[in-house]
């Protein structure tokens, strides 16, 4: 089945109000946790949302969003919002993101970064309409889809997060884009040997082969990322078929992690700590494992060829 298209993405034809609801029900969609939409309630203190953005490798982020549906996102709008911010409650945050509807230079993007850097924010995250657009096409083609089709969003946060969650009449083209996500994560890429976590490694194996067979993504500490649709969701016979290899491919990966465990082909360091990041690996183990994951991704590809690949 095709997808439907839309292109390109006018977002000056909609309001400041549906711009934020957008950016509100993509990140939610995207996975961030403890998402809070400020600015409908008028008095969002420069923070139109705010979240916590997870990541695999690395500590997630407690990060301020910005939404600027405007044709440009000026310095002295960025660090207006951005001092704003940081005298609110909460304090200062990790990061900062910007969704910006027009254009944004390089030159604007350095000096927004030096102004977070001024007020001790280190990281600093700049889209462009164009960008934003990719992000959806990618991650939240549904939700593209829904609001190109003049679907109206929802107002409350609760009922945003039903909507983002609801799959009613999805092509399994649709389906697939919504699962790519569990793929789109450092498991997946990160070759083997630069692995910074034997124990994280294992549980975002497991969660993958959970959130496929379920529909539901969780955290290492258990904790539900989101919904998305499960294998059971597809409705051809030969989609489903590949899906279910994905699924036992991604479980020998498993199992040749735990079996290198079991036999000493991959060992800890003798500091006691089990997520100390030195640890000792054959060559053939490493081989082995970067061969298992790159087999699951070229698998899934072959059921939605547009997903991208970065094989380790």
């Amino acid at each position: 089945m095709a997808t439907v298209t839309v292109s390109p993405i006018h977002f000056e034809d909609y309001s400041g109000l549906q711009f934020e609801r957008l950016v509100f029900a993509y990140h939610m969609r995207a996975g961030w946790r403890d998402l809070a939409w400020r600015g409908q309630s008028g008095g969002d203190q420069g923070r139109d949302i705010t979240g916590v953005e997870p990541f695999d490798d690395q500590p997630a982020r407690k990060t301020i969003i910005q939404c600027a549906n405007r044709d440009a996102l000026t310095l002295a709008k960025a660090k207006a919002d951005m001092a704003k911010a940081v005298q609110a409650t909460g304090g200062i945050p990790d990061a900062f993101k910007f969704v910006s509807r027009g254009a944004v230079s390089d030159t604007s993007r350095t000096r927004i970064e030096q102004a977070a850097a001024s007020l001790g924010v280190a990281y600093v995250t700049i889209w462009s309409g164009v960008e934003f657009e990719e992000n959806l096409r990618l991650r939240a083609e549904y939700l593209l889809h829904r609001f190109v089709q003049g679907i109206e969003f929802p107002d409350a946060e609760a009922d945003i997060r039903r909507f983002v969650d609801d799959f009613p009449d999805l092509t399994d083209i649709e389906a697939l884009q919504f699962m790519a996500a569990v793929f789109d994560r450092p498991v997946f890429y990160t070759p083997f040997h630069q692995e910074s976590s034997l124990p994280a490694f294992q549980q975002a194996i497991e969660d993958t082969i959970g959130a496929l067979n379920t529909g539901i993504w969780r955290t290492r500490e258990g904790e539900e990322i989101r919904r998305i649709p499960s294998i059971h969701h597809l409705r051809d016979l030969y989609t489903r078929e590949v899906l279910g290899k994905v699924v036992r491919q991604v479980d020998e990966l498993r199992r040749t992690f735990v079996g290198g465990l079991r036999d000493g082909k991959i060992r800890h360091c003798d500091c006691g700590n089990p997520d100390c990041p030195t640890y000792m690996l054959t060559h053939r183990i490493a081989d082995e494992l970067d061969g298992a994951r790159r087999k699951v991704l070229m698998t899934f590809r072959s059921a939605l060829p547009s997903f991208e690949l970065n094989l380790p």
